[in-house]
């Protein structure tokens, strides 16, 4: 399914209806440049979960877990990780495997431990279309996310 954002507050209300949508133990993976959306769009995921907190990008955690909302998210930032040993370090496999909804950003960076059932959200900006313009492409995990 391939949809398309004109603005930041579109991107948030597609994250927003997905996070809808999430069943516990499903496994998101977004993927895209800097700059493209990816934690606009986790804002809007976490408010469709129903969690009221700020969500910011776990760039320096690596982790950060949210509750309060109908499912708990554990939103990954794997942008930093050198060794996929140190996902391990964290629990990653007690999320992936847990009670809750995970959100992956910068997938590729551990790609070789991303069950197949996760589901990828590639984020692409296409500024021949204006400057918020991107195109949200959501699909089964394929190998080859980056």
């Amino acid at each position: 399914m391939i949809m398309e954002s004109h603005s930041p507050k579109e991107t948030m209300e597609l994250g927003e209806r997905l996070g809808r949508e999430a069943r516990c133990g499903d496994i998101f993976l977004l993927s895209g440049d800097l700059g493209c959306g990816k934690t606009v769009f986790a804002k809007g995921f976490a408010k469709g979960l129903g969690i009221d907190e700020d969500i910011t990008s776990p760039t320096f955690t690596i982790l950060r877990e949210y509750e309060g909302g109908r499912l708990r998210l554990a939103h990954f930032d794997a942008y930093r990780i050198e060794d996929a040993d140190e996902m391990y370090e964290i629990g990653f496999e007690d999320y992936l495997y847990g009670d809750g909804v995970c959100l992956i950003e910068w997938p590729e960076m551990v790609e070789e431990l991303i069950p197949d059932s996760a589901k990828l959200i590639r984020i692409t900006k296409d500024l021949s279309k204006g400057e918020d313009h991107r195109l949200i492409e959501i699909s089964p995990c394929h190998r080859g996310i980056g």
